[in-house]
C-alpha cells in the first residue's frame, strides 16, 4: 500500500492550502485515514483524522481552522487561516488497512509534504 500526498508549499500567514493523500495499491478496506504533521526539531503530532462511520477527530492546533475529509481512498486537509506555527511537514496515515493475506490489519504512512507559512 503506497500513499502519495501533494498540496504542500509555501504560504503567507493568513492563507489556505488543501492537502491530499491518495492511498494505492492491494487492500480490501481502510478504516481509518489520518493527517499528522512534524515541525522542525519536534514530534510527530495528529492534525486529524477520519474514520469509516465516525465524525472527524481534530487535535488542539487544528481545531476551527483545519477541516479533514475523505472521498474513498482519497482524504483531505482543508487548512484555513495558517500561522507560521503550522510550518511542518504533513505526513498522511492510512490506519487499521485491511491487506489480502494478512488476518490482522495494519498502517501505512506517506513520505510527507512540506508546508511553509511565512509571517
Amino acid at each position: 500500500v503506497q500513499l502519495q500526498a501533494s498540496g504542500g508549499g509555501l504560504m503567507q500567514a493568513g492563507g489556505s492550502l488543501r492537502l491530499s493523500c491518495t492511498a494505492s495499491g492491494s487492500f480490501y478496506d481502510i478504516n481509518t485515514m489520518e493527517w499528522y504533521r512534524q515541525a522542525p526539531g519536534k514530534g510527530r503530532d495528529l492534525v486529524a483524522s477520519i474514520s469509516s462511520g465516525a465524525n472527524p477527530n481534530y487535535g488542539n492546533s487544528a481545531k476551527g481552522r483545519f477541516t479533514i475529509s475523505r472521498d474513498k481512498n482519497t482524504v483531505y486537509l482543508q487548512m484555513s487561516s495558517l500561522e507560521p506555527e503550522d510550518t511542518a511537514v504533513y505526513f498522511c496515515k492510512a490506519d487499521r488497512v485491511k491487506v489480502p493475506g494478512l488476518n490482522y490489519a495494519m498502517h501505512y504512512w506517506g513520505e510527507g509534504t512540506l508546508v511553509t507559512v511565512s509571517s
